[in-house]
């Protein structure tokens, strides 16, 4: 099975100034866990996830205003992509070397989908899959 035939195709990012509590709100409204950050030509810059928050919100270490601070200033800058057209298996590999739960997929070069963990949980559940 291809990443094309799962992958959601909405796209949610937010810009790179807004505040981290902007970052919450539209996650909490859309009901999603990440958000991707792109320059003015769309290419992939940054991304935010629900979890990187909470983890910096529970930091001992670090206290944020999460009105002030930036989502350039906490955002990953490394944004791991896939192309539509790999297997599954690959996409599931990849989000595990990188200990991450998304990709953005591309094709030819433009932004098309995202592929989560929850996307290939998904197609597992309802599948005749019987693990080895």
């Amino acid at each position: 099975m291809l990443v094309r035939e799962i992958m959601n195709n909405n796209i949610y990012s937010i810009d790179s100034t807004e505040s981290v509590r902007e970052a919450l709100r539209v996650m909490y409204s859309l009901g999603i866990q990440r958000l991707f950050i792109f320059d003015k030509k769309e290419n992939p810059i940054g991304i935010i996830s629900y979890k990187d928050i909470l983890l910096l919100l529970g930091s001992d270490e670090t206290m944020i205003d999460v009105d002030t601070v930036k989502i350039y200033d906490i955002m990953t800058e490394n944004v791991n992509t896939i192309d539509a057209g790999a297997t599954i298996s690959d996409a599931a590999n990849l989000m595990l070397r990188a200990d991450i739960s998304g990709l953005l997929v591309t094709e030819n070069s433009e932004n098309v989908g995202v592929i989560t963990k929850t996307d290939i949980c998904r197609i597992v559940a309802i599948s005749d899959v019987t693990p080895k």
